[in-house]
């Protein structure tokens, strides 16, 4: 057990490591660069992901919306996970590959901002999702893992986690959300925007 441990904490060091490449800290700044300009024009965020990411998207949607560490105005962030009644009736309607597309076609509007969350960076719903996005002006922040999947092809903006292990790909996920929210909390706050 001791052994497995201390082999997990070293995967997960070693993803760190290469994330803190110069192209990989490129793209978090465009990301960043990105969220800030979805702000600054009064849009609004959504996210999205399955399992794990599903969890990602939620938890990064309450960062910005309560807050991260400082005391501020709510940011508009909203996790297309959350609403069973409107997931099942689209699933049950439609086809749960819709789940997300569905809602964004419902509430998104040019100029918002779509972070799509999957580490294989090819599940159904969520490249449907990003079809939708683009449809709709959306600009499209991807987050996965491996090599990017399906995705590569369709985001504006695609931070690809390292790593070929799926615990891994959400760790790496997750810490690059918060270093957004941090950032984005930070230069909002200092403009008097929040």
């Amino acid at each position: 057990m001791n052994e497995m441990i201390r082999q997990r904490i070293k995967e997960s060091m070693e993803v760190k490591e290469k994330m803190m490449s110069p192209a990989f800290v490129s793209v978090v700044e465009e990301a960043a660069r990105a969220i800030l300009r979805t702000y600054r024009n009064g849009k609004k965020l959504f996210l999205a992901g399955n399992g794990g990411s599903a969890a990602d998207a939620q938890h990064l949607a309450a960062e910005l919306v309560s807050r991260f560490y400082k005391e501020r105005k709510g940011l508009p962030a909203e996790a297309l996970t959350v609403n069973t009644s409107v997931m099942t009736a689209i699933g049950n309607d439609y086809d749960f590959n819709r789940i997300f597309a569905r809602q964004i076609e419902a509430s998104g509007t040019s100029g918002d901002l779509f972070i799509a969350i999957s580490t294989s960076g090819n599940s159904p719903n969520i490249i449907e999702a990003i079809r939708a996005a683009r449809e709709g002006g959306l600009t499209v922040l991807g987050m996965a893992g491996r090599d990017g999947g399906k995705m590569k092809e369709l985001c504006d903006i695609l931070m690809v986690i390292p790593s070929d292990i799926t615990p891994r790909i959400q760790e790496g996920h997750i810490l690059c959300g918060h270093i957004l929210c941090e950032i984005v909390e930070a230069r909002l706050t200092e403009e008097g925007l929040i």
